[in-house]
């Protein structure tokens, strides 16, 4: 299964970055790597149990 991240490097060198399904939750990672392991944890999270007020992004058929 894959997912699609935004991501960036800030100029103290750390990597921030979010999965695009669920924008508002940001994460931050020493490395490229370590930013992905948190984005794992957070998909793993947000996708096992229902939490109140998460927001997702979805597509939908409308034609």
């Amino acid at each position: 299964m894959k997912q699609k991240i935004t991501y960036w490097k800030e100029s103290d060198g750390r990597y921030l970055g979010y999965l695009n399904d669920y924008p508002d939750h940001w994460t931050q990672g020493e490395s490229l790597e370590d930013l992905k392991d948190h984005l794992r944890d957070l998909f793993q999270e947000f996708t096992r149990h229902d939490h109140p007020g998460i927001r997702k992004v979805e597509e939908i058929e409308v034609a």
